[in-house]
């Protein structure tokens, strides 16, 4: 998976470069996520595999399933992807653009995970305490799991915030081996 992030990077910053020049986050985040699910269709996926396709035949496939009207810039973004063949790699630049675009619209989901459903104040004054930790806009969801036992997992970008009573019996025993 990293070794995949490793490639993918380029192509994200390439894009959000773009985007952001155009003043287009919100219309290339919505291609990308689209041209990642075509690329990651397993008869494309294939068909990208063959010696039967070509850079300019992909793209031209891709930009008919977008429904042709791409914008040009957008195009020759794809194109050097093909052209490189790493339209493989589409998926996991979508979500590396995403997250760029997050950390630009000073954005971020966070994911927590609880015992029991978070109750509407309890939400509210996690997203709170969170907007306040990271200085921006949280988006919050709420995944329940008994094996929490208690407490809190908070998966917020790349930090993981474990204030569940499962994490502090783990950190208790490592300390006390």
């Amino acid at each position: 998976m990293s070794s995949l992030t490793t490639l993918a990077r380029p192509y994200a910053k390439a894009a959000f470069e773009l985007a952001m020049s155009d003043g287009n986050l919100a219309s290339w985040d919505e291609m990308l996520s689209a041209v990642a699910g075509i690329t990651a269709d397993e008869r494309m996926a294939n068909w990208l595999q063959s010696p039967h396709s070509t850079a300019s035949k992909a793209v031209e496939i891709i930009v008919e399933a977008l429904g042709g009207e791409v914008d040009a810039r957008f195009q020759g973004y794809l194109g050097v992807l093909a052209d490189n063949d790493r339209l493989a790699l589409c998926t996991e630049s979508s979500r590396l653009f995403q997250q760029l675009r997050q950390h630009a619209e000073k954005r971020l989901e966070v994911r927590v995970v609880s015992a029991t459903p978070l109750q509407g104040s309890e939400t509210e004054r996690m997203q709170a305490a969170l907007a306040k930790r990271f200085d921006c806009e949280i988006s919050l969801n709420n995944d329940v799991d008994p094996g929490v036992l208690g407490g809190a997992i908070i998966y917020a970008g790349d930090q993981v915030i474990d204030g569940s009573i499962t994490g502090r019996l783990k950190r208790l025993e490592n300390s006390l081996s």
